[in-house]
This record gives structure tokens, sequence and C-alpha cells, in this order.
């Protein structure tokens, strides 16, 4: 109906009619895009409840590396070289916790993005988060800490030290997860499967573990590679002089554990870790975010600081230490480059 006094010929009215079920048009799909962005757009997640989930994730892939190993069924295999040439080592262990930890994650948040060691084709796992936050976060953490779901990314190891794990050198194997925001790492978890001993940290918020007293960087114990430790020798000893005591260990988790206060007495204690080879993120991003919640540090050996997103892996070799002069530790090495390791 044409606007009370205007007469409009048949043509008037069928514009008229035009215009307005345009105007109608566009006001809806206006309302709809609107709904459709918000539907697009990823929620908020609480770290500590992720903080809680990433323990639960560490501790259910804990279990299938234990029974595996104690049942003697590892069904090990190569699944290539290293960039060092040693076999690098594939088990039944790494398969069956990956999947447990990784769609844990992924059938909880199934928005974050999930980066782990391993990539095992079978069905995924239909577990489910109880969301049951230990007593223990309970008491440090408090909640109401929320960032959008596309800032973090999730990296975990399924099984740290499988080269130790295959050698029934059970002390040295961990599973770890690590949460990193914009890059950052903020959670660590590493959990020792074969005696239960679990160390977390949360970037500023709190921790599980705590730094030793003191530390020794002029005598250092320096904590390496078992698998390259002849290669790392020469390089630690022209830094800290030729009677610096060094420790080969497996596995990126225990060598950062054996820079803290620890109730394990298996574990091996250190002053600081040095790695002078490629190494992939989720073998350190946990123990990196474990560190800088106790106020420790773990750069490239520039003394650069590792972005956790992006590629997997660190180029730059690391030092890792705690209450001590970081930056005058790197001073310290002789020059490095990366192109010659």
């Amino acid at each position: 109906m044409a606007p009370m006094g205007i007469r409009l010929s048949p043509l008037g009215i069928a514009v008229f009619c035009l215009l307005g079920v345009g105007v109608i048009y566009h006001l809806y799909a206006g309302v709809l895009s609107s709904r459709f962005a918000s539907f697009r757009q990823k929620p908020n997640v609480d770290l500590r409840d992720l903080l809680a989930l990433s323990v639960e994730a560490a501790v259910q892939g804990g279990r299938e590396v234990k029974r595996i190993r104690e049942d003697n069924t590892l069904e090990e295999k190569s699944k290539g070289k290293t960039k060092e040439g040693a076999s690098e080592k594939l088990t039944l262990g790494d398969l069956n916790s990956h999947r447990k930890m990784f769609y844990l994650m992924k059938n909880t948040y199934p928005y974050i993005q999930v980066n782990s060691e391993e990539h095992a084709n079978a069905e995924g796992e239909a577990t489910l988060w109880t969301r049951i936050i230990p007593e223990e976060i309970l008491a440090k953490i408090s909640g109401g800490k929320e960032v959008p779901a596309d800032k973090i990314t999730v990296w975990i190891d399924p099984l740290d030290a499988t080269q130790e794990y295959t050698e029934n050198l059970r002390k040295y194997v961990t599973t770890m997860v690590c949460v990193a925001v914009d890059g950052n790492p903020v959670i660590g978890v590493i959990h020792k499967p074969f005696n239960g001993y679990t160390a977390w940290g949360f970037v500023g918020e709190g921790s599980s573990v705590a730094p030793r007293a003191s530390y020794n960087t002029n005598s250092p114990k320096v904590i390496v590679s078992r698998s390259h430790s002849g290669k790392v020798k020469s390089f630690v000893q022209a830094a800290f002089g030729n009677n610096t005591e060094i420790i080969p260990a497996g596995g990126a988790g225990y060598k950062v554990l054996a820079l803290l206060d620890s109730t394990d007495k298996e574990q091996e204690m250190a002053d600081m870790y040095i790695h002078v080879t490629y190494i992939k993120k989720w073998d350190i991003c946990a123990g990196d975010a474990i560190l800088r919640a106790l106020g420790g540090q773990m750069t490239t050996l520039k003394g650069e600081q590792i972005d956790y997103s992006g590629s997997e892996g660190n180029t730059g070799g690391l030092l890792a230490s705690i209450k001590t002069d970081h930056k005058g530790l790197v001073k310290r090495l002789p020059p490095w480059e990366e192109n010659k390791q």
C-alpha cells in the first residue's frame, strides 16, 4: 500500500514493493551474518582448566607407556634417522600414549591446536575429561584466566626418551604437555610414568615444584643428551673448564627436572642443561614453561627466547638455567653456529 495521500501507478507499486523486499533482505542478511560470525568465533578457554586437563593427559598417556613396557609388547621399529644419524625409535608405547593424550585434549577442546610427536592414523579414543580439577591445582591457581582458543597451541610428547625406553632405562622416560599462548610457554607438565612423579608449572601463577637453594656456575654439573655427549663435551668444557662434570642423560623432560628440587630419589641433579643440536619443540616446551614459572630460563645458545608457534623444530640449541645470571652464562659459551651442528 502506498503512503497516505500518494497514488501510485501499477509500475510504482511494483517498485515500492521491490524496495521493501530489498530493505527486509538487507536487514535479515545483516542479522544472519552476525550470527554466523559468532558461530565461527572460537570460544575462550580457562587456563586453569587446561592445566588440569594437561596433567590428566600426561598421566593417562603414562599409564599406556608403563603398561606396554611392563608387558614387554613394545613392537619396536625405526621411523627414520635423526639429524645426528641415530635411529629414531617408535614403539607401541609411543602410539598408544599419543592416542590417549591427543584425543583427550581434542575431545575436550576440539577448537584448539594440538601438536604431537606421533601421528597415528588409528581411530581416535572416545575419552572425555571428567572436569575434575586436582586439589593441589585448586589450592594454588584461581580460575577465570581465560584466553581465546585461537591463541593457544598445545605441544604433547607422548613418550620422551624412546631410545632409553627400548633399553629399559625407565628413570629417563616422561610424558609431557605444554600450553603456549601466542607462542609463549605458559603451562608445562612433566610426568614420570614408572614412579608416578608429576611436575607442573603455570607462568605467573604457581607450580608444584621449586628451585633448589643454590646452583654452582663456577664448577657446574652440566646435564646433556647421552646420544651426543661426545659432541657437547668440548663445547661445555670450553665454556666452564676441563674439570666441568658432564652428566649424560636421556630425555629432555628428565634433564629439566635435574635443575629442580625433587623428591624423586632416581633423579640426578645438575646446575644447568645444554643441548647443541636440533631438537623438537614438544621435547622442550613443557620444561621451558616450568622453568619460567619458577623464574628460570630456557633459551637458544645465543640467548634468544624460543617461539612455540609455527615450525616444530628448534635449530638454535639450548641453555637452561635457574637462579643464575643466565645472560652471563650465554656470554661464557664459545661461538656457535647452527649450520655447523
